[in-house]
């Protein structure tokens, strides 16, 4: 696995990046060499916060982590990565199986019992084509933490949500 180190808010140490390279090279042995994980440390007031994301043909892993040590951030998120892999390990063996790119064969198992993933609720609605700014309005007059809409300037679904720093984000669909 490839590991791209960037940072944010000020330039990571040589150290810190020698640190996250040799944490990631646990993960290298379920993924081949053509798959990336992204790293991206930043400054934050008050201490650090790393982002990782390891994008695999299919299945993204995610982790993020905040501490006042940026070396202790890459070990909680290298454990958050690895807690996520063990949490799936039978799911992802029966998606991955035979492709060479993956070896989750060595995950180990997670402890505690797993449940079933099941939707407990469904809903059925029309779609409204509407701007943005309207499909945020509408999202906090249900409020809601997210809205899905027909967007009238491209007339693709895209979802408007409510970000934990208290800003707006939008993901629109792409063919």
């Amino acid at each position: 696995m490839k590991t791209i180190i960037t940072g944010k808010n000020y330039t990571p140490s040589d150290k810190l990046k020698e640190t996250i390279e040799k944490k990631f090279a646990k993960l290298d042995k379920y993924f081949s060499d053509e798959i990336t994980g992204n790293v991206m440390a930043i400054k934050e007031k008050g201490g650090y916060k790393v982002e990782a994301t390891i994008n695999t043909r299919g299945t993204i892993f995610r982790a993020e982590t905040r501490a006042g040590d940026p070396y202790d951030c890459v070990d909680r998120c290298i454990e958050k990565l690895s807690n996520q892999m063990s949490r799936f390990k039978t799911k992802l063996q029966k998606k991955y199986k035979g492709q060479k790119d993956f070896g989750f064969e060595d995950l180990p198992g997670f402890e505690e019992e797993q449940e079933e993933i099941k939707v407990v609720r469904s809903k059925k609605f029309q779609l409204e084509p509407m701007a943005s700014e309207e499909a945020i309005m509408q999202m906090e007059m249900l409020n809601h933490d997210f809205f899905v809409y027909l967007n009238m300037e491209t007339d693709s679904v895209n979802v408007v949500y409510k970000r934990k720093d208290g800003n707006y984000g939008l993901l629109e669909t792409a063919y």
